[in-house]
């Protein structure tokens, strides 16, 4: 910690004043100091100093001592991660035991003899006051539970600032500040990544903050402990190059880590850690420039130890004068899971979804003499580059606010006409037959997939948009809808599904679908922040649990919310009232029943031998 000193002095004379001077001990994650403004009451009280810091905090500090913080940094959060915390030591030893190299019978069992009595060794110890003591870890709390709701939340704010916080109970574990990045070109704003999870034991998480560095410009890396907060993997890396795109690769055999592929602006690609850059092979990537609406895909090669991207495809969507402006691109969340691969109709054949997880959604908008504005809607493929569908709405302009998954996509525009908020959502399916099921070629270009569209309008205007996501897909989708007045509107599918048929009809009832109404109602029951409004609602960020009912949700603004959501129920969980003592009284009952039952048939059996 440094020291902060505070002297005032007289405006006529210079001199000091000894009541205002103060030294305190001043963390380094505050940053530089401004002085705001203080309050002189009396010599007795001191005087009151409030403080702004370059992290965008408020300090306010007494006679020497830190009164109170207040985190405003936390008003501008820009990445969110929901990390698993680490398992407790007697799972850590089962886990270990699982994940054995050796695979025989006789192995097997003395790896289990051995890890029973390192436990039953630990557990004596335990109970004499003899044993390893707790780790900072376990002695904050922070471990792994069954159903893995408790989680470590990671965030990262405009400033540079980043945020260990227990999505249970709030705390905040441990913060850090990293004065000299921001966010990208035209106010792109950082990346936070997890490159190796808690699923990995012993192996420690990792998680990595991409930035810009703010005198050059140049691409920066920060690797740290999410659980702790501690720099790992030599903590601060700062490139020579300017980041142009970033993705992820997929885990490597040896450390279970998830290499970052970054392509600078002269097109290069680099791979961290470098001993994964093989699996970089065969990987594609693409950039997109705002402005221009222009579009290029490169495919990444692998070939005598050097890494090189060649250039595959480019889509110019900016029209003939180049007018139009690139508003929002969506992908899919690489976590997501299609646990259902069709739709069962009438005649109960399968209308089969159209799933490509490289499907991009664009959205440009441009201005036009006839219709005032045009917002034109694309879904591109960004391995081939091909326009699969495409879709223009007239007098309609931004903000726009996309939700892609699975087979389905959704977005919210302003309807100018109209002046109202619309949302029009977009189903592809491939028909009621795969086109790759058996045979497949590259020689042959894919069809296209058939296209249901509908719009509906929302008596709200809406502020972010996210669906909901499950650990293995089997839920039903919901999307969360923030509002401009701070309420979160958990909007199930059924009702943005466009193929809510217009007419009542056998056919519609037996598929399940909903009747068309082009208002869509928003009750306050679906409104999942009840009355806990969050002021300037900016964005939802969601994550799975470790049960399949539930969906871990934060929302931030100039307020931080996190709740859980269950879009099918909790059909894995008990309920709080469940009545224990009524199933311990049945399952007692029964197994009574059954004994003596046992022991009435045995003496029958016996009679009937003596006859």
């Amino acid at each position: 910690n440094n020291v902060l000193q505070i002297r005032g002095h007289y405006v006529d004379s210079c001199e000091p004043v000894p009541e205002m001077t103060i030294n305190m001990d001043y963390g380094d994650h505050y940053g530089t100091p401004t002085l705001k403004t203080f309050a002189c009451a009396s010599q007795s009280k001191g005087c009151l100093y409030v403080l702004g810091t370059e992290d965008e905090s408020i300090l306010a500090v007494n006679r020497g001592k830190l009164r109170w913080v207040r985190q405003e940094s936390l008003a501008n959060i820009v990445a969110s991660e929901f990390i698993d915390l680490p398992l407790a030591d007697a799972e850590g030893t089962l886990e270990n035991e699982m994940r054995g190299n050796t695979g025989d019978i006789a192995s097997a069992f003395l790896r289990r003899i051995s890890t029973q009595a390192m436990q039953i060794k630990s557990i004596f110890l335990h109970v004499i006051g003899l044993g390893q003591p707790p780790t900072d870890t376990q002695k904050a709390g922070l471990v792994r539970d069954s159903f893995g709701l408790h989680k470590m939340l990671v965030v990262l704010t405009r400033s540079g600032k980043i945020f260990g916080i227990d999505n249970i109970s709030g705390k905040h574990h441990w913060q850090l500040y990293l004065s000299d990045i921001q966010n990208f070109v035209n106010q792109e704003p950082m990346r936070l990544l997890v490159q190796r999870t808690s699923k990995h034991f012993p192996l420690q998480p990792l998680c990595t903050v991409v930035a810009k560095e703010k005198l050059t410009g140049n691409g920066v890396l920060f690797r740290f402990n999410p659980i702790n907060g501690k720099p790992a993997e030599g903590g601060l890396l700062k490139l020579n190059y300017k980041i142009k795109q970033l993705t992820l690769l997929a885990e490597s055999e040896k450390d279970s880590i998830k290499g970052l592929l970054l392509l600078d602006g002269q097109n290069n690609v680099a791979v961290y850690p470098q001993y994964v850059q093989e699996m970089a092979h065969g990987m594609y990537l693409f950039t997109a420039d705002k402005s221009t609406a222009v579009l290029d895909g490169f495919f990444v090669q692998y070939a005598d130890n050097v890494l090189s991207s060649l250039p595959i495809w480019n889509v110019r969507l900016g029209g003939h004068n180049n007018d139009h402006q690139l508003v929002a691109i969506a992908g899919k969340n690489p976590l997501e899971h299609v646990h259902s691969q069709g739709r069962v109709l009438v005649d109960r054949s399968v209308l089969y979804k159209y799933i490509n997880p490289n499907l991009i959604a664009v959205v440009t908008q441009a201005t036009d003499p006839t219709h005032k504005f045009l917002l034109n809607v694309y879904l591109i493929d960004a391995v081939s580059g091909l326009i699969v569908f495409s879709m223009t709405h007239r007098r309609a302009r931004v903000p726009v606010h996309i939700v892609h998954s699975e087979n389905w996509l959704a977005y919210s525009y302003y309807n100018d006409k109209v002046r109202r908020t619309e949302i029009t959502s977009v189903e592809l399916y491939e028909g009621k037959t795969q086109a790759n099921s058996t045979v497949w070629s590259s020689l042959n270009a894919p069809p296209l997939p058939m296209v249901e569209r509908q719009s509906y309008i929302i008596p709200t205007i809406v502020e972010t948009m996210r669906e909901t996501i499950t650990e293995r897909g089997i839920t039903n989708k919901h999307v969360l809808i923030g509002t401009v007045s701070g309420a979160i509107i958990e909007m199930p599918w059924a009702l943005l599904d466009p193929r809510r048929p217009i007419t009542t009809n056998t056919q519609g009832r037996e598929e399940g679908a909903i009747p068309y109404i082009p208002e869509l109602p928003l009750p306050t029951e679906n409104i999942i922040n009840y009355n806990q409004t969050i002021a300037r609602l900016s964005n939802i960020f969601t994550a799975p649990s470790g049960l399949e009912s539930t969906c871990l949700v934060l929302a931030t603004g100039l307020d931080i919310f996190v709740t859980r959501v269950a879009p099918s129920k909790t059909f894995d969980l008990l309920k709080e009232d469940f009545d224990y003592t009524l199933i311990t009284a049945v399952l007692l009952a029964l197994t009574s029943g059954s004994l003596v039952v046992k022991h009435l048939a045995s003496r029958k059996l016996l009679k009937q031998a003596w006859k």
